[in-house]
């Protein structure tokens, strides 16, 4: 609209120009010959000096006054149009194309052994990426198997000694029993002085030892059931040393897993590795873009924000595609501007203070037809969100429509007659 005005005003002064440039002399009325000219010579006719005719004279009448007419209204409707019009469209150049895209580190050291994928190709999601040398990790797998297996063992031993153990109490109580039955007899003949107190001071032994005996075998007891868990039928996999065991040969497993690396989602792959390349655990080794599900990541300024929200439409310009349109929707606007996602965010409160007009993205999603071009991570595009905004009529333009009585007017408008 605005390049419109600005070619009808050049348009309007160029024909102004030359209509109010000077009339030519009307039919018998001669022009004054320039000075030095020859007087003697032959008389010019019409058209040599250029002279127009009566009809063209009268066309050039109509064409003044016809553009003196209408070229106020139109000038005035356009911008009209152009006032009501304006704001509804807010747009930017700073947006960019943007898809789901992940590194693909390796989780576990050594040197690759085999690449799967070509660069640019294809993936699916879990098809094999590369694979790390996976010798070390197979045999840390074979000795935490060999561990838990030993573990299982030890366990069955402890069981099984605690059952001996159990034997040996019952013995041991039997003993005890025994002596001092014997300890109560030999006490009652050495009241009758039957026996010498050296027999008795022995029986009186006996019944100690088989004390102490059953002590020592409730100790031993009492040790094994705590190394079993409290429970001396405790199943070996409860055990505390089993699930000891097998979590290492969990751990290992996973690390023998981990050497083959896979796609994490489809996409594109990027950055392949090198055959022979060691990589360390935690290193990025190479990317995965998503192929689907793009959006645009576009950066209004702060400014042009006011009457933007979620769900507004919007259409989407690729440079790459600049006959092809796309349409798509805001999904979310950010809450808080770019400046503050970065490294080092301005600190506003020191130093000297300039004003820089802020910029926030928004996130668009993008409605996409099965023959549309592919859109790639990065590209530039150009954004225009529809925000429905309507501006209202000047306050001198509702005041003369109020008392005016054109109530279907000034009822579309909004503008409440005056009594």
């Amino acid at each position: 609209p605005h390049f419109l005005l600005s070619h009808m005003h050049r348009r309007f002064r160029h024909l102004l120009s030359q209509s109010m440039s000077p009339e030519p002399k009307e039919n018998g009325e001669e022009e004054l010959a320039p000075a030095g000219a020859d007087a003697s010579g032959p008389p010019e006719t019409i058209a040599e000096v250029g002279v127009d005719s009566p009809p063209r004279r009268r066309k050039k009448r109509w064409l003044r006054r016809t553009l003196l007419s209408t070229a106020p209204v139109l000038v005035i409707a356009v911008s009209g149009y152009v006032y009501l019009t304006g704001g509804r469209f807010v747009e930017t150049e700073n947006a960019y194309v943007k898809a789901d895209t992940v590194s693909v580190a390796a989780q576990v050291s050594g040197p690759i052994v085999d690449v799967a994928v070509r660069e640019n190709a294809r993936v699916a999601k879990g098809q094999i990426l590369f694979r790390i040398d996976d010798r070390p990790y197979r045999v840390a797998v074979a000795r935490a198997r060999a561990h838990l297996q030993a573990v299982g063992e030890e366990i069955e031993v402890l069981k099984a000694t605690y059952r001996q153990k159990a034997e040996e109490r019952k013995l041991a109580q039997s003993n005890e029993a025994y002596a001092l039955r014997d300890f109560e007899r030999k006490s009652t003949l050495a009241q009758n002085s039957i026996v010498s107190e050296s027999t008795l001071d022995k029986a009186r032994q006996t019944v100690e030892v088989a004390r102490r005996r059953l002590a020592v075998i409730e100790h031993e007891m009492a040790q094994i059931r705590a190394r079993l868990g409290g429970d001396p039928d405790i199943p070996i996999a409860r055990h505390a040393r089993s699930r000891e065991a097998r979590a290492t040969l969990d751990d290992a497993a996973l690390d023998l897993d981990r050497a083959v690396i896979r796609a994490p989602f489809a996409g594109v792959a990027s950055r392949i590795p090198d055959l022979g390349q060691h990589v360390a655990a935690g290193d990025a080794v190479m990317s995965v873009i998503a192929a689907r599900g793009v959006w645009i990541e576009a950066n209004f300024k702060e400014t042009d924000l006011a009457h933007v929200s979620v769900g507004q439409p919007a259409r989407i310009h690729v440079d790459t595609y600049p006959d092809r349109t796309w349409h798509g929707t805001v999904e979310s606007i950010s809450q808080a501007t770019g400046a503050e996602f970065s490294i080092i965010p301005p600190q506003n409160a020191t130093g000297n203070w300039v004003k820089i007009v802020q910029r926030i993205p928004l996130r668009i999603s993008v409605y996409s037809n099965g023959d549309d071009p592919v859109l790639r991570t990065g590209m530039s595009t150009l954004v225009v969100i529809d925000t429905g905004r309507k501006r209202p009529l000047p306050g001198f333009m509702r005041s003369v429509l109020s008392w005016i009585d054109v109530p279907t007017v000034a009822n579309a408008l909004g503008v409440e007659r005056r009594q």
